[in-house]
């Protein structure tokens, strides 16, 4: 999945994670083509589409607004879910979020992440069980003839 890391000295979500994203353009007939560039979201009305990609990608930045990019797999942004405590603007709360690689992912993104998910499960295999610790692993013997 890729996402965003806003920059740090920005003036509302700074430091935040979120979807690409920008406005839709006049010259963008409907919204799947301003989803061709980026993730359309403005005044909370959230349009998100899906698409699939190469991993890898030469990804431009926009310096003024973006610091990173981050490509992080499904398995590991469902393995990472998670519930916080924060605090903005001096309130406290607790939050449905995703830690993966030390970067939290909390809110509007993280419930699309959730959504997402959810109608994915059937095509994203989910990780064996680890074993019980203390316990050693099952090992295959092998027949000799």
């Amino acid at each position: 999945m890729v996402l965003t890391r806003r920059r740090t000295d920005l003036r509302r979500h700074a430091g935040e994670i979120s979807f690409p994203g920008g406005r839709q353009d006049p010259h963008d007939h409907q919204l799947s083509d301003t989803a061709l560039v980026s993730t359309f979201a403005t005044n909370y009305l959230i349009h998100p589409f899906v698409g699939m990609i190469p991993a890898g990608q030469a990804w431009r930045l926009s310096p003024l607004e973006v610091d990173a990019v981050l490509e992080l797999p499904l398995r590991a942004l469902r393995e990472g879910k998670t519930r916080t405590r924060l605090e903005r603007r001096g309130i406290s709360f607790e939050t449905d979020a995703y830690v993966v690689d030390q970067h939290l992912i909390w809110g509007a993104t993280a419930r699309i992440i959730a959504e997402l998910l959810e109608r994915a499960e059937a095509i994203i295999p989910r990780s064996p069980p680890a074993p019980p610790r203390g316990f050693p692993t099952p090992s295959r013997s092998r027949r000799s003839s």
